[in-house]
């Protein structure tokens, strides 16, 4: 799935391709733990905004793509619309991003909102590589901005390409899908 998408991004045309291959593994194996792990710190990073230590967790040539969610008739197919997305994105747009938070200009973040990232049903997968794992989680974010408008909350899978680099994983890949086909969130200025 995630390949394809990339492919068919021209930011995602530099993209891993790296794919998983057979079962998720067993919960206890030590790869699934350290993975997990890494999620769970990635979401606490996250929700306390420390966005340009998060652009040390991503590799080089990293795709970030949230394409998006259509409603079609069972045997269409598909359910992305090709060639659209609130997310396509490599590591210098997402760098951009970041530094535009840093400044006075970011009227989206300022004040900021208050996150929280749920993280559940974590899958983790080998590939044909052992410095290369697939994991699959479901994530939903409560964003809260301001004092007078009602929370939000998206909901989505994701799939990622994580990546041994020197010792560590980092980030090569990550395929949002989200559940709503219509965003409700006011903006969109966060990191899911």
């Amino acid at each position: 799935m995630s390949g394809t998408l990339s492919e068919q991004s021209a930011l995602g045309a530099h993209a891993s391709r790296v794919q998983r291959t057979g079962r998720s593994l067993p919960f206890d194996d030590p790869r699934h733990l350290e993975a997990h792990r890494w999620l769970v710190d990635e979401a606490w990073l996250l929700d306390a905004q420390g966005y340009e230590e998060w652009l040390g967790l991503i590799t080089d040539d990293v795709h970030y793509l949230m394409p998006v969610r259509v409603t079609t008739a069972l045997g269409a197919g598909y359910d992305t619309a090709r060639g659209m997305a609130h997310f396509d994105e490599d590591k210098y747009s997402l760098s951009r991003r970041v530094a535009r938070f840093l400044t006075e200009h970011a009227w989206t973040e300022d004040p900021p909102s208050r996150l929280r990232h749920h993280l559940t049903n974590v899958r983790t997968f080998a590939t044909d590589t052992d410095d290369h794992l697939v994991v699959e989680s479901a994530t939903l974010l409560f964003r809260s901005r301001g004092d007078v408008r009602e929370g939000s909350f998206v909901s989505a899978g994701r799939e990622d390409l994580l990546r041994l680099v020197d010792g560590r994983w980092m980030l090569a890949r990550r395929v949002i899908s989200v559940d709503d086909a219509v965003m409700r969130m006011q903006n969109l200025a966060i990191f899911l």
